[in-house]
C-alpha cells in the first residue's frame, strides 16, 4: 500500500473508532458524570467568589454545562405545537429566552448544593437508537434519594442533553402547559415577553 493511501485509510480507521466510542451509551454517562464533577469541583473552588457575586454562577454554568444541551429541542418541545406557528425570529427569542430562565434557575438550585452524594446508576436505553438515559440519584440527609434522569441524543456525533426529569417530573413536561397557557393568552410574543420577565425577577 502506498503511504499515501496507507496515511489516509489510517485517518479514515480513526475517525470511523472515535465516531464509534462517542456514540457509545457510556460515553454517554462519562459526559454526565465529568460535566457534573467539573460543574461542582469549579464551584467548591470559586466559591468565595461566587458568595461575593452570585450572578458569577450564571457565567460557569452557562461555559461548563449549556454546551451539552441542545436548547432548541428542549424549547421547540416546551412549546409543543404552537412551536409551528412561530416564525424563526420567535423561535430564535423563545430559545434564548428558554435557555437563560433555565440556566437562571439550575444556577440558584446549585447555589444550595451542599455535597451531597451523587450516585450514578446504569444507563438505560431511549425512545430510539441514537438516544439514552443516564439515571442518577442524590442522596438526601434524612430523607429518600432523589432521582434525576438525563436524556441524551446523538446530534453529529456527539450526545445533547434534550430534557431532565427530576423525581419523575420530565423539565420539558412541566413547562408545556404554562407555556400553552400563555400562548393562549397572548400569542407567541405574549410568551416571549413573559420569559423575559421571569429572566427578569431571577436576575441577581
Amino acid at each position: 500500500m502506498k503511504p499515501r493511501i496507507a496515511l489516509f485509510a489510517a485517518l479514515w480507521l480513526w475517525l470511523l473508532t472515535g465516531v464509534a466510542v462517542a456514540a457509545s451509551p457510556d460515553m454517554a454517562s462519562a459526559l454526565v458524570k465529568d460535566t457534573s464533577s467539573r460543574m461542582l469541583s469549579t464551584l467548591e473552588k470559586r466559591r468565595a467568589e461566587v458568595d461575593r457575586d452570585s450572578t458569577l454562577i450564571y457565567k460557569l454554568v452557562s461555559e461548563i454545562l449549556a454546551p451539552h444541551f441542545d436548547f432548541g429541542r428542549i424549547t421547540q418541545s416546551a412549546v409543543g405545537r404552537h412551536w409551528a406557528q412561530a416564525t424563526p425570529a420567535q423561535q430564535q427569542a423563545l430559545t434564548q429566552g428558554f435557555k437563560e430562565l433555565l440556566i437562571r434557575t439550575y444556577a440558584k438550585a446549585l447555589l444550595r448544593y451542599s455535597g451531597q452524594e451523587i450516585r450514578y446508576l446504569p444507563v438505560r436505553p431511549g425512545a430510539d437508537a441514537n438516544s439514552v438515559t443516564v439515571a442518577s440519584e442524590i442522596v438526601q440527609r434524612g430523607g429518600p434519594p432523589l432521582p434525576v434522569d438525563y436524556k441524551l441524543y446523538l446530534k453529529d456525533g456527539a450526545w445533547k442533553v434534550y430534557d431532565v426529569v427530576i423525581d419523575n417530573v420530565s423539565l420539558v413536561t412541566n413547562y408545556r402547559g404554562s407555556f400553552a397557557a400563555q400562548i393562549r393568552e397572548g400569542g407567541i410574543d405574549g410568551l416571549v415577553k413573559r420569559l423575559g420577565d421571569m429572566n427578569a425577577k431571577t436576575a441577581g
